[in-house]
C-alpha cells in the first residue's frame, strides 16, 4: 500500500507513502480511496485527517506514471477528490513541506486545509504543457481571488504557504500551524473542532467572479500570449480560468479536463514532459547506483585565471564552496579577479545580489601562484589552453602534489581524457568536467568518464554537479564528447549551404526562426572563429578524406575572428552585440563558390533547418552506437541545455521522432544525391537505419 491508516481516538489519519514525494500513483490513489470508505464505515470515527510522511504532503502526479495506463486507470484523480468532496464525514487535509500539482488540488477537495508554514505550493502543470487537470483551474480561483490564483497557474511557479495565508479574503487555508512540528496535532484538534459541522463547506460552492469581468480576461490573455510565444497552455489557462467565472462548476470542470487532454498531444507539450523525465533520466548512471558512496567536496582549486576559470570558480562560491585560483602570473590571476568581481558587481547593481552575498562569496575565493597551495584541495579543475601539451604538463603537476583521493578534472571540450589520466600515477581519480562558456550561467556540465575513472569519482561529481546546479550528463570519451562532435557536422552544413547559395545571414534567420537560439555563423562569431579553425587543421591531418567548405578558413585568413576583435562573419560595434551583415564576407562567398565552378541555387528555409538538425541526429545515432551517451534522452539535454536547440522542440533526438525517422531518413538520401555536400556524411547511421526500417524512435 503506498499509504497508511491509523486511528487517533475518533480521528482517521490516512498519511501518503509514496516516496521521494508521494507521487499519487495508483497505489496511492486506491489506498486513499479504501481510507476514506473505511473511515466512512466506521461510526466511532467522526472525522478524517489526510497527510504526507517523510519531505511532502504530495508532489503530485506520479512521473513513473507518465504515458501508462496507470496514470488514467480509476480511481484517478477526479475520482478520488470526488469521493473525498462528498464523504459525510469532514476531512481535512494537513498540509506541509510540498503541496504541488494533483496534491494540491487534493487538499482543495478537502473540507478544510490546515498548513505548515514553510511549505511550498504550486500548480506547475504549465511547465510541462498542460493546465491542471484535476480541477486546480476551477478551485484555486475559488479560494484564493481569481487573479492570485491565475498568476500562480500561468506561472507555474511555487509560493510559500504563509505567503498566501496573507492574502486577503483567502479560504485556502482555514488554519495556519504554528510550526511544522505541531501540524498533525493542530490537525487533529481541527478535525474534531469541525466534525459536527453540517453542511461541510466545498470549494466547489464558493462564488468565483471577477469585477472587470470578461476586460481583465482579454487584457491577460493578451498579455500572455504576447510572453507564451511558442507553447500553448499558457493562454488556455486563462481560457479555463475564465471558465470558473462564468460557467456552472461541473461545466466549468468539462472544459478544464477538455483543455488538459488537447494539450496532452501537442508537440510542445511532450517535448517539456520529455525534458521533465530526461533531466531526471541524466543522473541515473547503470552501473553506478544511487547508494554508491561519494568523496566529500569541501574546497575546490582552479588552474587557470581566464573567463573559463573565472565562471567555474563562480559556480562553486556561489555554492559556498571555497575555491583557490591558481595562475601562473601574477598578472592574468588579478585580472582574473577583477573580472569575477565585476562579475558580481553587475548582478549586484540589478538587483540580483545582495551585497552580503557579494561579500561572502568573495571572502570564499583566495588565489596563489604555487601549485604547492593547492595540494589539500578536495576537486582541482584544469581550465588551461586547449592544447595536449600544456595539459600534460598541468597533470604531472597536480600528480605530483595533490594528496592522495583528490579528484583531478579536466574542462576540456574535446582532448583526450583517457591520454590526460595517464599523465598521473592516478587514472581512476581522473576525469572531464567540461562547462559550457560563460561558465556561470551555463546549465550544461559534460561529464566526461575515463576508462578508468573510479565509480565513487563519477558519483561525487554528478552529486556536485546539483549542489552547483547543473545539469549534469555523462559522456564516454571521444573526440567533441557529445555536444561539440556533434556540432561539428552542424557547422559543416553551414559551410556547404554559403558554397551552394545562402548567404549567412539567411541560414542564421532560418534556424533562429524555427527556435534556435542563435544560428551557426553568429555561434561562431560569439565563440571565437579561431577556435573552429585551429580544429579544423587538426582535422586536415587526421582526417584528409572528410569534405569541408573552405569558406571559414578565408573569413580566419581575413582575420574575422568574431565578436572579440569586432569582426567575423558579421561586423560589431563596441559594447553591442548586434550582428550587421557585411558585404566583404558575402563577396568572399561569392568569390570563392565562383572559384569552385559552384552556380548559386535559391535554397528553402525547410532545407536549411533540415540539413542543420538532421547532421545532429545522424552524428548522435552514431554516438549512441558508440555508447558515449548511453541513451537519446542526454542527447536532448545536452542540445537543450548547451546548445540553444528550442525546449519546445524537445531536443534533436525527440525532433526526429516527431518528425518520423522514416522521413529523416529520406531526406538523409536526398541530400547525399547533392554533388556539393557530403554523400558519405549522410549514409544513415546503422541504429538510425535500423529504428526507422522498423518504425520504432529514439525515445
Amino acid at each position: 500500500m503506498s499509504a497508511d491508516y491509523k486511528v487517533h481516538g475518533d480521528v482517521a489519519v490516512i498519511s501518503l507513502n509514496n516516496p521521494p514525494v508521494n507521487g499519487l500513483g495508483l497505489s496511492t490513489r486506491q489506498a486513499i480511496t479504501e481510507g476514506v470508505e473505511k473511515a466512512a464505515q466506521d461510526a466511532s470515527i467522526k472525522a478524517i485527517v489526510i497527510t504526507g510522511h517523510g519531505k511532502a504532503f504530495s508532489g503530485g502526479a506520479d512521473i513513473r506514471e507518465f504515458g501508462s495506463p496507470k496514470a488514467t486507470q480509476e480511481p484517478n484523480l477526479l475520482s478520488v477528490i470526488a469521493q473525498i468532496e462528498n464523504c459525510a464525514k469532514p476531512v481535512v487535509a494537513a498540509v506541509h513541506t510540498v503541496a504541488m500539482g494533483g496534491g494540491l488540488e487534493l487538499a482543495l477537495g478537502c473540507h478544510y486545509r490546515i498548513a505548515a508554514p514553510g511549505a511550498s505550493i504550486a500548480l506547475p502543470e504549465v511547465k510541462i504543457g498542460l493546465i491542471p487537470g484535476a480541477g486546480g483551474t476551477q478551485r484555486l480561483p475559488r479560494v484564493l481571488g481569481v487573479e492570485p490564483a491565475l498568476n500562480m497557474i500561468v506561472s507555474g511557479e511555487p509560493i510559500k504557504s504563509e505567503m498566501l495565508a496573507m492574502l486577503p479574503g483567502q479560504k485556502l487555508f482555514d488554519k495556519m500551524a504554528a510550526s511544522p512540528e505541531s501540524l498533525m496535532d493542530e490537525a487533529l484538534k481541527l478535525a474534531r473542532e469541525v466534525a459536527d459541522v453540517r453542511p461541510l463547506p466545498r470549494v466547489r460552492d464558493l462564488p468565483c467572479k471577477h469585477p472587470q469581468g470578461d476586460a481583465y480576461f482579454q487584457f491577460t490573455r493578451n498579455m500572455v500570449k504576447g510572453m507564451a510565444k511558442n507553447y500553448p497552455a499558457p493562454p488556455k489557462c486563462v481560457d479555463a480560468v475564465q471558465a470558473a467565472t462564468k460557467k456552472k462548476f461541473d461545466d466549468g470542470m468539462v472544459l478544464e479536463r477538455e483543455l488538459f487532454i488537447n494539450l496532452m498531444w501537442t508537440p510542445e507539450c511532450r517535448a517539456l514532459r520529455h525534458l521533465f523525465t530526461s533531466q531526471r533520466a541524466a543522473s541515473k548512471i547503470a552501473d553506478v547506483p544511487d547508494t554508491t558512496p561519494t568523496r566529500a567536496i569541501k574546497q575546490v582549486a582552479v588552474i587557470g585565471a581566464g573567463t573559463m576559470g573565472g565562471g567555474i570558480s563562480m559556480n562553486f562560491l556561489n555554492a559556498g564552496i571555497p575555491v583557490k585560483i591558481l595562475e601562473t602570473k601574477q598578472e592574468a590571476l588579478d585580472r582574473g579577479i577583477a573580472t569575477i568581481k565585476k562579475n558580481y558587481e553587475a548582478q549586484v547593481k540589478k538587483g540580483k545580489l545582495k551585497e552580503d552575498k557579494y561579500a561572502q562569496r568573495m571572502a570564499l575565493l583566495t588565489s596563489t601562484l604555487s601549485y604547492d597551495d593547492i595540494k589539500d584541495a578536495d576537486l582541482v579543475i584544469e581550465a588551461v589552453f586547449e592544447e595536449m601539451g600544456v595539459k600534460e604538463t598541468v597533470f604531472k603537476q597536480l600528480d605530483a602534489v595533490m594528496k592522495p583521493g583528490a579528484i583531478l578534472a579536466s574542462n576540456t571540450s574535446t582532448l583526450d581524457v583517457n591520454a590526460i589520466a595517464n599523465f598521473t600515477k592516478r587514472p581512476e581519480d581522473v576525469i572531464g568536467m567540461h562547462f559550457f562558456s560563460p561558465a556561470n550561467v551555463m546549465k550544461l556540465l559534460e561529464v566526461v568518464r575515463g576508462a578508468q575513472t573510479a565509480k565513487d569519482v563519477l558519483a561525487t561529481v554528478m552529486a556536485l554537479a546539483k549542489t552547483i546546479k547543473k545539469t549534469a550528463v555523462v559522456s564516454g570519451v571521444c573526440d567533441g564528447f557529445i555536444g561539440n562532435r556533434m556540432i561539428e557536422q552542424y557547422g559543416r552544413q553551414g559551410g556547404f549551404l554559403l558554397e551552394e547559395g545562402c548567404t549567412p545571414q539567411q541560414v542564421d534567420k532560418a534556424i533562429e526562426k524555427f527556435g534556435f537560439a542563435m544560428g551557426p555563423f553568429r555561434m561562431g562569431d560569439l565563440a571565437g572563429n579561431d577556435i573552429g579553425w585551429a580544429i579544423r587543421k587538426r582535422r586536415y591531418v587526421e582526417k584528409p578524406n572528410m569534405k569541408y567548405s573552405k569558406t571559414a578558413d578565408l573569413l580566419c585568413e581575413m582575420g574575422r575572428f568574431g565578436q572579440k576583435v569586432g569582426k567575423g562573419w558579421y561586423d560589431y560595434q563596441a559594447g553591442k552585440r548586434d550582428a550587421i551583415p557585411n558585404k566583404e564576407v558575402e563577396d568572399m562567398v561569392v568569390k570563392h563558390r565562383a572559384a569552385m565552378g559552384i552556380t548559386a541555387r535559391k535554397i528553402s528555409d525547410e532545407e536549411i533547418v533540415q540539413r542543420l538538425v538532421f547532421s545532429l541526429v545522424n552524428e548522435a545515432a552514431h554516438i549512441l552506437e558508440d555508447g558515449i551517451a548511453s541513451k537519446a534522452s542526454d542527447i536532448d539535454m545536452v542540445y537543450i541545455t548547451g546548445y540553444g536547440f528550442p525546449i519546445y522542440r524537445g531536443g534533436p533526438m525527440l525532433y526526429a521522432d516527431q518528425v518520423g525517422l522514416f522521413n529523416v531518413v529520406q531526406a538523409m538520401h536526398r541530400f547525399a544525391a547533392n554533388p556539393h555536400d557530403d554523400a558519405e556524411f549522410w549514409k544513415p547511421a546503422p541504429l538510425l537505419a535500423k529504428l526507422a526500417a522498423e518504425g520504432k524512435t529514439f525515445n
